[in-house]
């Protein structure tokens, strides 16, 4: 019962990020030219980071809310892996993906449908724009290094949530950069199939390939080096001695 209530979560969490994630590109130029800026400029891209931090901490209030629901299967399974999640288990992953996987498309859906036409144009997701297996290493390389910032910055960085969103932000926003023509990118899976099912691609090698294998492989990857550049077992020591001594 704890799992389906943890799905459940999931699916209503993500439909919620995805959503307000989608809009962000409107937000951005809309803000900018509001201003007198150019969106593509780095005080554009400043805003963009601003109202993506917003967005990620507004969307964090929510999934606390919800008990600790997740709404991007790639960092569910870094922090699984790197034994974050001590309640958690694969089995359980199996029923909580595929909820966040259909919240993921419903949140698109709606995105869409409430749209007015005249923004539609600005509401694009990631695809394939190379062939499959440069982009399936690109999305994994790009996922496994959001899930290292994540991961850094969570447990190493500084204390503000404000400041630790914000870092996140920039380091997303470069990543986007860097992968936006590869493959979008995603670095989320649900999003990705939302994406993918609103365009009838939900079903497709290329889809799995791409945006849910090997980002599952990247995060699970990155907390594994995360693992052994920070919690080796003879850091591990010297820190437990600190704390006694």
């Amino acid at each position: 019962m704890g799992v389906i209530k943890s799905a459940i979560g999931d699916a209503i969490l993500t439909s919620i990020f995805v959503f307000l994630i989608s809009t962000l590109r409107l937000l951005s130029t809309k803000t900018s030219l509001f201003l007198n800026l150019e969106p593509i400029s780095l005080p554009g891209k400043f805003i963009t980071t601003i109202l993506n931090t917003i967005i990620i901490l507004t969307i964090s209030l929510i999934g606390r809310i919800l008990g600790g629901a997740s709404f991007n299967p790639s960092s569910t399974l870094s922090f699984y892996t790197l034994g974050l999640r001590p309640n958690s288990s694969l089995l359980s992953f199996a029923i909580r993906f595929p909820a966040q996987a259909i919240g993921g498309a419903f949140g698109i859906k709606t995105i869409l449908q409430v749209m007015p036409n005249e923004y539609q144009h600005m509401m694009k997701g990631p695809s394939l724009k190379v062939d499959l297996h440069t982009g399936a290493i690109v999305e994994g390389v790009l996922t496994f290094t959001h899930n290292f910032v994540i991961l850094i910055v969570m447990l190493k960085g500084p204390k503000n949530p404000w400041l630790k969103v914000y870092l996140l932000s920039v380091a997303t926003l470069v990543l986007v950069i860097i992968g936006s023509s590869y493959t979008g990118p995603s670095m989320n899976p649900a999003n990705a199939f939302g994406w993918a099912y609103m365009n009838n691609k939900h079903n497709t090698w290329e889809q799995f390939y791409v945006f849910w294998i090997c980002p599952l492989i990247g995060a699970s990857s990155a907390a594994l080096v995360y693992r052994f550049v920070f919690m080796s077992p003879i850091k591990e020591k010297k820190e437990k001695k600190e704390k006694k001594a």
